[in-house]
């Protein structure tokens, strides 16, 4: 195998039948992976397989419905029904959208799929402040913003395949960018708040206790 140390670049050729069908092999397995150049031994140098690109060099996720599968899981509009507070809603988007209405109309938008649940969002103009559990909750603050929290946070607590999404991105930063930005909850604090959820996830399953006979 003959190599060629170029400035941007380490060129491998093979010169034999064996070797082409090794490297052509290696490369499949290794297909846009990033390395880094390690010393090996006194006179060596290994180059050490990072993962592949978008891993290694920790690329955001663009999280919306419109995302590949299965990232757009992760996302409101998401088929993923979760109960909270005593009422079933059919994704995260008909509970954030529900909260603008009075409680008695509260259910009829809980049903809805996300795109139905945006789309009467249209009927019920937000007013300075939301009810909740009895409380006020000013729109567009903090307070607000864990309304979400916790509705994200029982979606994925009850729908498996959402949960596995989200660990499945990794240290990756996830972010939320369509094409007009919510005034209520910005795309970045969409994000941080399935960041947050993810990294909680990932504490909780590092805790779990492992089952018997499993190597520590």
């Amino acid at each position: 195998m003959k190599v060629l140390l170029q400035h941007r670049a380490t060129v491998l050729i093979p010169e034999s039948e064996d070797e082409r069908t090794t490297l052509e092999n290696w490369r499949a397995c290794h297909d846009d992976f990033v390395f880094r150049a390690s010393a090996a031994g006194r006179k060596g140098v290994a180059l050490i397989a990072l993962g592949p690109h978008a891993q290694a060099c920790r690329e955001p996720i663009n999280v919306t419905s419109m995302s590949p599968q299965p990232i757009r899981l992760i996302a409101n509009f998401a088929p993923t029904p979760f109960e909270l507070d005593g009422l079933r809603y059919a994704c995260v988007e008909a509970f954030w959208q529900s909260l603008r209405f009075p409680i008695e109309e509260r259910a009829r938008i809980a049903a809805m799929d996300g795109a139905a649940a945006k789309q009467a969002s249209a009927e019920q103009a937000y007013g300075s402040h939301v009810i909740y559990a009895g409380k006020a909750v000013s729109v567009g603050t903090w307070d607000h913003w864990q309304l979400m929290r916790r509705a994200c946070r029982a979606k994925f607590d009850q729908n498996e395949d959402a949960r596995l999404a989200l660990l499945a991105t990794g240290g990756r930063p996830l972010i939320h960018k369509v094409r007009r930005d919510s005034r209520t909850i910005p795309g970045v604090i969409m994000a941080e708040i399935w960041m947050a959820l993810r990294e909680s996830l990932l504490a909780s399953r590092a805790q779990a206790p492992k089952p018997k006979g499993t190597a520590s």
